[in-house]
């Protein structure tokens, strides 16, 4: 998978998220026109948009924070991780426990525990700002 988009609500504080995780900023901007009305089937998109890159360079994550039409909630924003539709964005990390640390310093909170999954990862979901979940994945050994 290339790109994964996110529609937020705040911006810069689900980008500083995302960057503190290891991401790294590609760039910023607006995006309209009737380019972009066509391919998401709206009309009149006004959007912001933050591009960042995985490390590896491999996958990007698209944050977009719509002006017009307004963004509208489908769910509830503490939506349960077993709730219909795309749940999490899981990343590999280094070091589990300081990856959850950093990330408490942008509001993040684990939704359960840190699990090991026998000798091979070390696995938790944090909700992010937005309530956005994203996985970590610790490599054993």
């Amino acid at each position: 998978m290339d790109n994964v988009g996110i529609v937020v609500a705040d911006l810069e504080a689900v980008t500083a998220f995302f960057v503190e995780l290891g991401m790294e900023l590609e760039g910023e901007g607006r995006v309209e026109g009737r380019w972009v009305d066509r391919v998401v089937g709206l009309d009149g998109v006004q959007t912001d948009i933050a591009m960042l890159r995985t490390p590896d360079g491999h996958g990007r994550l698209e944050l977009m924070r719509f002006h017009t039409p307004p963004a509208v909630a489908t769910e509830p924003r503490e939506a349960p991780a077993n709730a219909l539709g795309i749940r999490r964005v899981m990343f590999a990390v280094d070091d589990i426990d300081d990856t959850v640390a950093r990330l408490r310093a942008h509001g993040a909170e684990p939704v359960g525990e840190v699990a090991r999954y026998e000798d091979s990862y070390r696995l938790c979901y944090v909700r992010g700002p937005e309530g956005v979940i994203v996985g970590l994945a610790e490599q054993l050994g």
